[in-house]
């Protein structure tokens, strides 16, 4: 069995990692296209948020059913759990975001 704690870890790390993954290839696809790699890495990036967050949670929406019936059954246990999980990928996606962004600001710099 999962814990509680190890499903955050996981959370977090898919929803980063998504974000990661998907700017990486689009640079590797804007620099066979001859654009510039770092403008489109950030575009994808800002772009994709809310779907690494769905890819962590499991891609449906069973987080928002348990929370539904959590609320109206007293489970309120299961409501934080879920959102915690929400909070975490939404934590993991940001942070990969602002890492492309830091990886576009430093290109400024080590380019001049």
């Amino acid at each position: 069995m999962i814990s509680f704690f190890n499903n955050l870890v996981y959370n977090f790390l898919i929803s980063f990692g998504v974000i990661l993954g998907a700017s990486s290839f689009a640079g590797i696809g804007a620099l066979i296209n001859n654009q510039p790699p770092f403008k489109i890495m950030s575009d994808v990036a800002a772009s994709i948020k809310i779907w690494a967050v769905i890819v962590a949670l499991g891609g449906t929406f069973s987080s928002f059913e348990i929370i539904e019936q959590g609320i109206f059954k007293g489970e309120i246990k299961s409501v934080i759990k879920q959102i915690g999980y929400i909070i975490v990928a939404l934590i993991g996606a940001n942070l990969g975001y602002s890492f492309i962004k830091l990886i576009k600001w430093c290109s400024k710099i080590w380019i001049s």
